[in-house]
């Protein structure tokens, strides 16, 4: 519990450029202002929890320094912090209740904890010195319960401190799954052991800036953790069939005729795994193997998009399969494959994530562990959302309109005009929003892809000020803000994320100058 006082003084020490301001971002459920402060007494008084908090980790890598305050533990009721559990309330739900007297939180889990903390982070200022706390209560609860971030480390490379970076973001905007697309044609990232040219070779098959490298399972474990104390999952995707020709310039044999790929400028090619030879499947199985023995998660995401089946159809081992199964095409055996490996996903009791490409047609029935993310709009539409929905998969919404930062505000690189929103885009017409009338639809999701060489030091400009759109439809219950009201949030917010090292870029299409570059 010293922990998580000494975490609260230091917010009240770190004011970050907020004087004035009395909102909370995402916006809470109910919140009401009443008159008065608590100011942070010299010595801080605080009622131990009933048991042991696993989210003090985070205040302890984050926020524990010297402040130059004095703890005291005490279960009397005269505190100046007491944190409450209720189980009738949801687990990442939590109500905070603020009087000059002391400040009361109650939570239904360790998650409403953190998330009432984060909150707490945002309303503290500053006044000579002391924390100071606007007298206030607030409810809240998200809106879905998933809501996730996506960071494409296939194509490139970001260091750990840069992974660690958007854990933080994501924790200051209430997100908790990170999507971490770590295998792509231009790279794979996480070491296998029983496959070690995945990462000798693999890792290092593309030649442009940031784009070799690769993460120990060390490091994984490390990252892994640091995830956990925010209440993050990470949920690894594993692109298969397609996409994989890091995978495939390191081992041949899986290729159906044991061609070497050459690497696109841009785009991906035809080579994808051989869904005819049995030992595509044992790699596979042998490669989720340590994947899941490195990751927690119960979701581990397969990619299966973008897949062309040029090879498969002139393919004697792939067309021997479709002949032995008695399935309809390449497209049937694409369902086939991936059934099989669902299928070891839930020999393991884990939950296999596919794009919505596997549900474009009917064909070889997936097994019940499989959830379908819905993304491409632009192409397709709802057709992934229904045809999902009527085969009863759970869904993940997160559509390439407009949730898909990569794509900027003007065109850039290979983006033309027709791959370009703003901030209003995101918030007022993401298709990815009000799905929520099916208990099938999970949540949200947003992504950062690095096609055309999205380094590290062009991610937030990208990020930044849209994710904050997405962040508000993903965690808010209530009614939404008129655009302007809550842009008028943003800019006031601005600051504070900046203070915490993120760079903002244009909002508006209108506010991009007409020399801005994106890279």
């Amino acid at each position: 519990m010293k922990w998580i006082v000494l975490m609260i003084v230091m917010i009240a020490w770190n004011s970050f450029c907020r004087a004035g301001t009395t909102t909370v971002f995402p916006s809470p459920e109910y919140r009401a202002v009443m008159p008065g402060s608590f100011v942070l007494p010299e010595k801080v008084r605080c009622a131990e929890l009933p048991e042991k908090a696993y989210w003090a980790t985070y205040f302890r890598e984050i926020f524990l320094k010297e402040v130059g305050a004095e703890f005291k533990k005490t279960n009397r009721t005269g505190v100046d912090f007491r944190f409450v559990r209720d189980t009738s309330l949801e687990a990442e739900g939590y109500c905070l209740r603020v009087r000059p007297e002391g400040i009361v939180v109650t939570a239904g889990g360790e998650p409403g904890f953190f998330y009432a903390l984060q909150t707490l982070r945002q309303l503290a200022e500053k006044e000579e010195g002391r924390g100071v706390w606007e007298c206030c209560e607030i409810r809240d609860a998200p809106r879905y319960r998933w809501r996730s971030f996506m960071l494409d480390s296939g194509r490139q490379y970001q260091q750990v401190a840069t992974i660690k970076k958007y854990l933080d973001m994501m924790a200051a905007l209430k997100m908790n799954y990170f999507h971490w697309h770590l295998t792509d044609g231009k790279g794979w990232r996480v070491e296998i052991r029983k496959y070690p040219r995945l990462t000798q070779v693999g890792a290092f098959v593309s030649q442009g800036p940031e784009q070799q490298g690769f993460y120990t399972q060390e490091q994984i474990r490390e990252i892994v953790q640091y995830a956990a104390s925010r209440y993050i999952t990470i949920v690894p995707e594993i692109d298969m069939p397609g996409h994989s020709e890091a995978a495939l310039i390191a081992y041949p044999h899986l290729e159906c005729f044991g061609q070497v790929p050459e690497l696109p400028e841009r785009g991906f090619t035809h080579h994808i795994m051989c869904a005819g030879k049995a030992a595509t499947l044992v790699f596979l199985k042998d490669v989720l193997e340590e994947v899941c023995r490195l990751f927690p998660s119960p979701y581990i995401h397969l990619g299966g998009d973008e897949a062309p089946k040029k090879n498969w159809d002139s393919c004697a081992d792939c067309q021997a399969q479709i002949r032995q199964y008695k399935l309809q095409n390449s497209h049937d055996l694409q369902l086939w494959f991936s059934a099989q490996m669902a299928s070891y996903l839930k020999s393991k009791g884990r939950k296999a994530v596919f794009w919505g490409d596997v549900v474009y047609q009917k064909g070889y029935p997936l097994p019940e562990n499989v959830v379908v993310h819905w993304w491409n709009w632009r192409g397709h539409r709802d057709l992934a959302l229904r045809s999902a929905l009527r085969q009863g998969h759970e869904v993940i919404c997160g559509t390439n309109y407009y949730t898909y930062l990569n794509f900027p505000l003007t065109p850039w690189n290979e983006y033309g005009k027709d791959r370009t929103f703003d901030i209003r885009d995101s918030y007022e017409n993401n298709p990815s929003m009000n799905r929520d009338t099916s208990a099938l639809v999970l949540g949200m999701s947003c992504a950062l892809w690095a096609d055309g060489g999205v380094r590290e030091d062009m991610i937030d400009r990208r990020l930044f000020p849209r994710i904050l759109a997405i962040a508000e439809q993903m965690w808010h219950r209530g009614d939404y803000l008129a655009f302007e009201q809550f842009y008028g949030k943003v800019k006031e917010w601005k600051c504070w994320f900046e203070r915490l090292g993120y760079t903002f870029g244009p909002g508006l299409r209108s506010e991009v100058p007409e020399d801005y570059k994106w890279d």
